[in-house]
């Protein structure tokens, strides 16, 4: 039940996340394509933006914070510390659980979602550090590569249990994305759109669905 509530917001903040990427991505490309229209216009001043030496305050730039695509960073970092933490409260709870009563399996849930735990709080903190980003690609392929391994055992021991499966076939998935973030991050390729909408879609299918469902009684693990 407790991991319910995990996936619930995980579905949130992925989905948040997934817009932020897609709205920086087509900021970037508003910004690239400026210089090249530039003065095209009889008499128009070119829309340079702040970033690159101009006034800033061009038409431009306007749209683009108008757009609802748009997310400031210190705004993402709110749900991404909010559910990062969320995160790491249960993961102690079952941590604590499994050490007291020897339980392997509360110590294993914990485990796992710490993984994701410190992917949100290392989102946020990024925005208030102004980092790169690039040693957080790595450990998001450290994330992508231990997702294999335990998308294989959740399935072995799903026993017929549909959310269990539906878990299982998750870290397939989350394996992908996470391997996204880190060729964005790690090796800096242009593929900041696909991995926004990739993270959008995954927020709903893998994470809120599943979470909401259990929460409601539907499935349960």
């Amino acid at each position: 039940m407790l991991l319910a509530v995990v996936l619930l917001y995980v579905g949130a903040v992925l989905g948040v996340n997934g817009i932020w990427l897609v709205g920086q991505a087509r900021a970037a490309e508003d910004v690239e394509r400026a210089p090249a229209h530039a003065g095209t216009g009889a008499g128009e001043p070119a829309e340079v933006p702040a970033s690159v030496g101009g006034r800033g305050a061009e038409p431009a730039a306007a749209r683009r914070e108008r757009s609802p695509l748009l997310i400031q960073n210190r705004e993402v970092a709110v749900l991404n510390i909010f559910t990062g933490f969320i995160g790491v409260v249960i993961a102690l709870i079952l941590l604590v659980q499994g050490a007291v009563g020897n339980n392997l399996a509360s110590v294993r849930g914990g485990g796992f979602i710490l993984l994701f735990a410190f992917t949100y709080l290392w989102v946020a903190f990024n925005q208030y550090l102004n980092a790169g980003g690039r040693a957080f690609g790595w450990y998001c392929l450290f994330v992508a590569i231990t997702a294999i391994p335990a998308g294989i055992y959740t399935l072995q021991n799903a026993n017929g249990n549909i959310a269990l499966i539906w878990l299982g076939i998750n870290w397939f998935l989350w394996a992908i994305l996470w391997g996204l973030f880190w060729a964005l991050l790690a090796l800096e390729l242009p593929i900041a759109r696909l991995t926004g909408w990739l993270a959008i879609v995954e927020g709903i299918a893998t994470a809120w669905a599943l979470g909401f469902a259990v929460l409601i009684g539907v499935f349960s693990f």
